[in-house]
């Protein structure tokens, strides 16, 4: 296996802020590019921190790993020209700014090409880079609500409710971290850099899949299901004596295994439950008599007799089980890193593996503090200290 990451020859300037930008920054750091954050200088009396949370907090800690701080005042002259020689030595730019906030900068794709032809540029905003709402500021409760994905989220009847996680932020950061490694493929054989973007609207879109493709194809819209599957009968949480599983019996093959394993082998002659079409208009009978007979059973029980004959079946944990659960545990997915102020802190890895690249065993970088690799990013592009002591007196840096 090799040791070097496969980004390691790579360089990205990162001006991304909250989280749509910065996870797309983290794929890339995560896999050995050289991420250099370009956050302005703070002003006298401002905390650093972002609305991620405080910078020696959980979130920030996490989001921001693997990435080395340089601080530019990009709105001073001398700090836009620093940007654009840093822009003449790097591969890819991040941004994550209202459409309009780049081209006041002067920082957009049309002014960095100019100075280097093969830059790819990567951009997400809240609902594209044009169109009518392209000045909206967005974020994710919002995408969440306007793109329907709240509308089938949550009991039947409760109204509609908020996904966990941010997850239009996570999947558009992904989303545009692929864009990237695409353009980067392309630039191999062409020679030429290009501005990619994606935004938290398009993500949102594409990541509601087959409830979309229901209106697209057949005019339905997709209601809240609960927990219980929308399409798929019987699947969803049941309780048993000791605390709910989740299931999958979707199928006719996958409902006979269930009957034969809890010892119901006389729905398999019932009418209401002999196909997919007549289970999923008999939802509420099979899932009480589902009901009925897990509940004499413990979890470990029904997880281990209906996974021994194929039928997808788990435990519903809270996030310390989940991580005391002996496959995630087999799957090492926290990684150490170690922060000079906080000591050595866990985070989550990449849940890609690879071949011929090993998982670093600890991560490179501790999220940074503001600033705090200036005199060290600016001597590896070249910058004598003369010149690096000059910025530092004018402020902009």
């Amino acid at each position: 296996m090799k040791s070097e990451l496969p980004l390691s020859d790579y360089t990205v300037l990162d001006l991304t802020i909250a989280r749509a930008g910065p996870t797309a920054a983290r794929v890339l750091a995560d896999w050995g590019a050289n991420v250099i954050q370009i956050n302005p200088p703070n002003k006298p009396g401002q905390k650093g921190g972002s609305v991620t949370g405080k910078r020696d907090g959980f979130d920030f800690q996490n989001l921001q790993r693997n990435k080395r701080s340089l601080s530019i005042d990009l709105k001073s002259d001398d700090g836009h020209e620093l940007f654009l020689e840093l822009a003449k030595k790097s591969d890819v730019i991040l941004e994550n700014f209202r459409a309009d906030v780049k081209h006041r900068l002067k920082i957009d794709y049309d002014t960095i090409k100019k100075v280097n032809s093969q830059i790819v540029y990567g951009s997400i905003s809240g609902f594209g880079q044009n169109g009518p709402y392209k000045e909206r500021p967005g974020l994710d409760q919002i995408i969440q609500g306007m793109s329907g994905l709240m509308s089938i989220t949550g009991l039947p009847g409760n109204g509609p409710v908020r996904v966990g996680i941010p997850i239009n932020d996570l999947c558009a950061g992904m989303f545009l971290a692929q864009g990237v490694l695409l353009a980067l493929l392309n630039r191999e054989k062409t020679g030429k850099g290009q501005w990619v973007h994606t935004s938290l609207l398009e993500a949102g879109i594409f990541m509601l899949d087959f409830q979309a493709s229901r209106w697209l194809q057949n005019q339905q819209i997709a209601q809240q299901a609960g927990n219980n599957h929308p399409t798929g009968i019987p699947q969803g949480c049941f309780q048993t004596s000791d605390k709910l599983i989740n299931l999958s019996a979707v199928g006719d093959r996958l409902f006979e295994r269930f009957c034969n394993a809890v010892g119901a082998e006389k729905l398999l002659s019932d009418n209401r439950f002999c196909d997919d079409e007549s289970r999923l208009k008999n939802r509420d009978e099979l899932n009480e008599i589902i009901s009925k007979i897990l509940i004499e059973e413990t979890s470990e029980y029904w997880i281990a007799k209906l996974n021994k004959v194929g039928v997808p079946c788990g435990p519903v944990n809270n996030i310390a089980q989940m991580f005391d659960d002996e496959q995630v545990k087999h799957l090492d997915m926290k990684r150490k890193v170690k922060h000079h102020r906080l000591g050595e802190l866990d985070v989550v890895r990449q849940p890609v593996n690879f071949s011929e690249y090993e998982q670093p065993k600890e991560l490179k970088y501790a999220a940074p503090d503001l600033g705090q690799h200036n005199e060290d990013i600016l001597r590896e592009f070249g910058f004598d200290d003369e010149f690096i002591k000059d910025l530092v007196e004018k402020n902009v840096v």
